[in-house]
């Protein structure tokens, strides 16, 4: 042991000052040192040598555990060395392990071993030195490890760990070691100069505090004291910045430099900072207070990019913040800051980026070029150009297409509706819509920052078939043999009406004699003409009418409806009035015929006995012609009519002409027919009688006349009574000239005042006339002129009051 006086160390006897030393166990190891006091241990193998001292038994451990001895933190104010003493021994000569020592400044990696040893030195102490050169204020820490070797045999001691106050004599001292500065791409050169005698084995390297190794590249003895170390490091780049130092290594011990740095361009720690992004501009704070590597800074630099975009530029700052201009809206940004020192390649690499977004920009316009594609009648495919972002000027942004129309027939309502349409979508079919309608159509482009509204453009349905036209609008007025039909534009018309169909076809008829089902006969009409009058119908007849509208696309629905005609009278197949088939003084036989019914079937005839007097005292008809309310003989005669009904004859039971004889004291169907008066004349007429749903036509015929019994219609036969004739022509002759007579009296012996038996008069009239009525009835003679006679002198004696009365 060195008898030098140390400033601290620990020689592990049992009497040292604990205060001059101080070391540890480690605590990341596998196993501690063994404390050795040999006289403390009497059965200790010779193998070991005696003292105080730490030891490792490598057969007690397994190959590759380690031990670590951890020495008290160190400070150089003054040059000093630290020495210590170590012993490795196996009696087969194989190695014990490896025993090495660590220099770890404060606060800092362990790094790589500045010393070791390894193998069997034999069984006696060696001494080694560490000169560390470390400044302060930066402290240091030896750290002595052990590992077992594979073989495990022999022993690794420690012993005396001393500080000297005078340098090493076993290894050389480095002067301070500076800083190295070089630009990116640049080679880096460390020079380390170092003091003491340095023996040939002497290894010089330089160690990164990562823990890699840097050989010398040269080594130049400067005198025989001092020699200078040489490392280059090629093309350095960022990742090669760090702490680096220069070490010395040989058995006897090793030199120790303090750490210098590698400095690169200095990039900015933090990245800039955003102020204020508007759509096209964005603000940021350079934040460069903080930055890796040294000065002087020259220049500041933005550089800014998109960030899906390939370019980037670069632009010189002046002030720590920055307006970026004319950027695109909606658009990311990476933005880093560019430091530069003096020399060739002095600008150091960007910094931290900020990625930033430009906000969105108000749209440039609305989309245009609307137009259709498609145009059917209910729906419409409308395209526009496609959206670029040079229109939209923001990534997201919505279009929509608004449309409107109205509906209804007076314009008062409107049916609007806006869709917003798929991204990237330049095309859409606008569907339920009505036919031919003008529809008004819209684009609206909108962003977070505004909308645009483009001009409304209106486009026109196609036509399609009209809808149905409204039963409830058919209204109809029918007549006999004719029906008017009118009908409304459908509700719905779906287009330009061009046309109306009219389809009508007899589907039911009353009147046996129409074929039903009829022809369909069709009639168009214009679209102005909303009404049409059918002619030549049958009456009675039920008509099934279609009508149905038409536009260019074809005939719409047909509203049906069903429509009757009124039934006519009844028609009879009767030339003038036809001569009575037989006749006698109180019947007429006449021929009766059946009637033509028309729409409705023949339900009753009857016969209708009318007396026949002077015209003013005949039933005042009132227009009409025939005989509407019945009259059985009785009523008639309390009623004083001149006409009554004689015989109600059922359809049935006149299927072909048959005889009747009027005042055959018969009763027909309730009404009796009484014998006529042989003084009277009558007129016989025919009547037919239609019935259908509470409708009634009747139509009547006169067909025959019975003159008094005197006026007998027997036909004369001049051929063969010529002497007869000649007597009832004397006959009429003087009768005539007594009536003659008479009446001259009788205006004679009025004017004179005179009283006449009138009564006598009367009755010789009467018997005149009773022979004359006689004669008549044997004769068979025309009275045609007696019964004008008669008829004026009643109608004078009427006139002048003259009655059956005497007075």
């Amino acid at each position: 042991a060195d008898e030098s006086v140390p400033t601290a160390g620990c020689t592990f006897e049992e009497d040292s000052d604990p205060n001059q030393c101080e070391y540890s166990q480690g605590e990341d190891d596998d196993f501690d040192w063994e404390l050795i006091r040999s006289y403390l241990m009497p059965h200790l193998t010779p193998d070991l040598p005696h003292g105080s001292y730490l030891m490792v038994n490598s057969s007690q451990h397994s190959p590759g555990q380690k031990a670590h001895l951890l020495f008290q933190a160190l400070s150089e104010n003054d040059t000093h060395c630290l020495q210590f003493s170590y012993f490795m021994f196996s009696r087969d000569g194989h190695s014990p392990g490896t025993l090495s020592a660590y220099v770890r400044v404060t606060g800092g990696l362990v790094g790589s071993a500045v010393w070791n040893a390894s193998g069997s030195h034999g069984r006696q102490w060696h001494q080694a030195e560490l000169a560390v050169s470390l400044f302060w204020p930066s402290e240091y820490q030896v750290l002595f490890e052990a590992v077992v070797s594979s073989e495990r045999r022999g022993y690794l001691g420690l012993d005396d760990i001393l500080l000297l106050n005078y340098p090493c004599s076993k290894a050389p001292h480095f002067s301070r070691l500076g800083d190295v500065e070089v630009n990116a791409g640049q080679n880096a050169t460390f020079q380390c100069v170092a003091a003491g005698k340095a023996a040939e084995a002497e290894r010089f390297l330089m160690q990164r505090q990562s823990g890699e190794v840097v050989p010398a590249a040269s080594v130049k003895h400067i005198s025989h004291r001092r020699f200078l170390a040489t490392f280059q490091l090629e093309a350095v780049s960022k990742a090669e910045q760090d702490l680096y130092r220069c070490v010395t290594q040989s058995p006897r011990g090793a030199g120790v430099s303090n750490f210098a740095e590698l400095i690169i361009p200095p990039p900015p720690l933090p990245p800039p900072q955003l102020l204020r992004a508007g759509s096209t501009y964005l603000i940021i704070q350079l934040n460069t207070n903080s930055i890796i590597g040294d000065g002087p800074i020259v220049r500041k630099e933005i550089e800014y990019r998109m960030t899906s975009g390939p370019w980037s530029e670069v632009h010189a700052v002046n002030m720590q913040t920055y307006k970026l201009w004319h950027l695109d809206p909606d658009t990311e940004y990476e933005i880093s800051v560019l430091l530069t020192r003096p020399g060739e390649g002095g600008t150091g690499k960007p910094g931290p980026p900020l990625i930033s977004r430009t906000k969105c920009a108000e749209p440039m316009r609305a989309p245009k070029g609307l137009a259709f594609s498609e145009i059917q009648s209910r729906q419409l495919t409308l395209q526009w150009e496609p959206l670029g972002y040079n229109l939209t000027r923001c990534h997201t942004y919505t279009v929509s297409l608004c449309y409107r129309y109205f509906v209804g027939s007076g314009h008062n309502q409107t049916f609007q509706e806006c869709v917003k349409m798929e991204r990237n979508a330049n095309r859409y079919t606008i569907k339920n819509l009505l036919p031919y309608k003008n529809i008004h159509v819209k684009l609206i482009l909108s962003n977070p920052e505004g909308r645009k509204e483009g001009k409304e453009v209106i486009f026109q349905t196609d036509e399609d078939v009209p809808g149905g036209i409204a039963s409830e609008s058919l209204t109809f007025t029918p007549l006999e043999d004719m029906i008017f039909l009118k009908w409304e534009e459908p509700v719905e018309p779906n287009g330009l009406i061009t046309q109306y169909e009219i389809s009508y076809q007899s589907i039911e008829s009353s009147d046996p004699a129409v074929n039903v089902p009829g022809p369909r006969r069709t009639v168009s009409k214009l679209r102005n003409e909303t009404y049409h009058v059918f002619s030549n119908l049958h009456p009675g007849t039920t008509y099934l009418f279609s009508v149905r509208a038409r536009t260019g696309k074809g005939f719409g629905q047909t509203a049906l409806t069903e429509i009757t005609t009124n039934i006519s009278a009844p028609t009879f197949d009767y030339g003038d009035m036809p001569s009575p088939l037989s006749e006698s003084e109180s019947t007429i036989t006449v021929l009766l015929r059946p009637a033509q019914g028309r729409g409705a079937p023949i339900s009753t005839y009857q016969v209708i006995v009318e007396e026949d007097r002077p015209k003013k005292l005949k039933r005042e008809l009132g227009g009409q012609e025939c005989f509407p309310v019945p009259l059985t003989f009785d009523d008639a005669v309390s009623r004083g009519s001149v006409h009554y009904f004689g015989a109600e004859l059922p359809a049935s039971s006149l299927t072909e002409a048959k005889p009747f004889t009027v005042g055959d004291n018969q009763t027909y169907s309730g009404y009796w027919n009484p014998p006529l008066e042989p003084k009277k004349a009558y007129l016989i007429y025919f009547q037919a009688m239609s019935n259908l749903k509470g409708e009634t036509r009747l139509n009547c015929v006169r067909i025959a006349r019975k003159a008094a019994c005197k006026e007998s219609k027997r036909p004369l036969e001049v051929s063969q009574h010529s002497e007869e004739m000649g007597l009832i022509l004397g006959i009429c002759a003087g009768g005539l000239i007594v009536l003659i007579i008479l009446l001259g009296a009788i205006i004679v012996a009025i004017r004179k005042g005179k009283p006449v038996n009138m009564a006598k008069a009367t009755i010789n009239y009467r018997h005149e006339k009773t022979h004359m009525m006689s004669a008549i009835d044997r004769s068979f003679t025309d009275q045609s002129t007696l019964q004008e006679d008669e008829r004026l002198g009643l109608s004078f004696m009427d006139t002048h009051g003259y009655g059956n009365r005497g007075e």
